[in-house]
C-alpha cells in the first residue's frame, strides 16, 4: 500500500510538473496583448470632442472602442470665428474632466500620442494644423471639412501621400446604418438618384455648404457613390437646393434647410422602388435619421489599427470639389458648374502657392 501510495504521488507530481511546463510554454507562445493606441486631439472648439472622448474613455465603452485612448489635447480655437472661441474654455474643462491632459501647443501634443483626433471646427486652419501631424508620422483622422477650400483639401492629401501617413475626414452621417443600408438596398434595387436634406445653417466665415451642409452632401454621397460632373445651385435666404448630375446620367440633389425642422434624410430612388429615409417604423414615419457618432468612432479605430482609410481621398476631394461648385454657381447666377473646372482652378491656385 506505501509502495502504490508513493508511486501515485511521484505521478502527480510529475503530471503537475508538465502542466507546468506546459502551461509556461503556452505563455510564451501566446500573442502578446494588444497595444493601446495613445489618441490626441487637436481642437476643443467642438462638442465632438465630449461626445468622442465620453465614449473612447468611460469604463464600459464598447469593444471596438476599447484599444484606444485619448490621453492628450490642444484646445486652438479660431480667434476671429466667435462659434469657436466662445467654446474653447467650456469644452476644455469637460474634456479636461475626462483624465485628458491638456497642452498648449501641437508639438507638446505629438511626443504623447500614436494617432491625432483634428477636431477644429474650423476648416480654414487645417492644412496648417495637419502638417506637423504629417510630419511626425501621426494616422490622423480630419473631422468635417476636411479643409475650407478644394486647393487646401488637395495639399492635404499630396501631403500625406508624400509623407507615407494615413488619413481621412468624413461626417458621421455617412456611417449611419439607416444611410448605409440604403446603398446596396434589395428592394430599392439599383439606386437612380437621391434627394438628400439636412440643416445647413450658414457662417460668414467659411464657404456655404462647408460649415454644416457637408453633412447631407455627404449622406448623398454616400448613397450615390462619386461620379458626379456638373452642380447647380438655387439659394434663398431659407433654403439652399443644389443640383448634381453624375457621368452615368443620374442625377441627386441636396436640400439645405434653415427655416425647416432641423431634419436629416433623403427620398432614394432605385429600378425597384423609391424609398424614404429613415424608414417608418411600427407604422410611425420617424422625423430623422438618428445622428450618433460611435459607429464613426469604430471605423476610426480599424483606421487607428490598420491605417486602412474607409473613406478614400479620391471621395473626399470629389465631395469638396462639388461644394465649392456649388459656391461657384451661386455666385454666377445660378449656372452650372462642373467639378472638373473646379479641381484646374484648386491645382492652379496650389501651383501659385507653391512657387512664393
Amino acid at each position: 500500500m506505501r509502495v502504490r501510495f508513493c508511486l501515485a504521488l511521484s505521478a502527480l507530481a510529475a503530471a503537475m510538473t508538465l502542466t507546468h511546463s506546459t502551461d509556461a510554454q503556452a505563455a510564451d507562445q501566446a500573442p502578446p496583448a494588444a497595444k493601446q493606441i495613445r489618441v490626441g486631439i487637436i481642437g476643443l472648439d467642438t462638442s465632438h470632442v465630449v461626445a468622442f472622448t465620453s465614449a473612447i474613455n468611460k469604463p464600459d465603452a464598447r469593444p471596438e472602442l476599447r484599444g484606444l485612448r485619448i490621453v492628450a489635447a490642444y484646445p486652438g480655437g479660431s480667434p476671429d470665428l466667435p462659434t469657436s472661441w466662445d467654446r474653447v474654455k467650456g469644452f476644455t474643462e469637460k474634456v479636461q474632466k475626462l483624465g485628458v491632459e491638456i497642452v498648449d501647443s501641437i508639438d507638446a501634443l505629438l511626443p504623447k500620442v500614436d494617432a491625432v483626433l483634428l477636431e477644429s471646427v474650423d476648416g480654414r486652419p487645417h492644412l496648417e494644423q495637419v502638417k506637423p501631424v504629417l510630419r511626425a508620422h501621426k494616422p490622423v483622422f480630419i473631422d468635417k471639412p476636411i479643409a475650407a477650400s478644394l486647393a487646401d483639401t488637395l495639399e492635404i492629401f499630396r501631403l500625406a501621400e508624400a509623407a507615407g501617413v494615413p488619413c481621412f475626414s468624413s461626417s458621421s452621417l455617412r456611417f449611419s446604418p439607416e444611410v448605409l443600408a440604403m446603398r446596396t438596398n434589395p428592394p430599392v434595387g439599383q439606386v437612380l438618384g437621391c434627394d438628400a436634406y439636412s440643416p445647413c445653417s450658414l457662417d460668414e466665415h467659411v464657404p456655404d455648404l462647408f460649415w454644416y451642409g457637408i453633412h447631407g452632401v455627404e449622406m448623398m454621397y454616400t448613397i450615390m457613390q462619386p461620379g458626379c460632373v456638373s452642380v447647380t445651385r438655387v439659394h434663398s435666404p431659407d433654403t439652399d437646393l443644389v443640383s448634381g448630375t453624375w457621368k452615368d446620367g443620374r442625377a441627386a440633389t441636396y436640400r439645405g434647410l434653415r427655416a425647416s425642422p432641423k431634419q436629416y434624410g433623403a427620398m432614394v430612388f432605385g429600378t425597384k422602388a423609391n424609398l424614404h429615409l429613415p424608414q417608418p417604423e411600427g407604422g410611425k414615419q420617424p422625423a430623422s435619421v438618428k445622428v450618433s457618432y460611435e459607429p464613426m468612432l469604430v471605423e476610426i479605430a480599424k483606421f487607428f489599427a490598420t491605417g486602412k482609410p474607409p473613406v478614400s481621398a479620391a471621395e473626399t476631394i470629389e465631395i469638396v470639389a462639388f461644394m465649392e461648385a456649388a459656391d461657384e454657381s451661386k455666385r454666377q447666377g445660378g449656372v452650372p458648374v462642373t467639378l472638373a473646372s473646379m479641381m484646374e482652378r484648386a491645382r492652379a491656385q496650389n501651383a501659385q502657392r507653391s512657387s512664393q
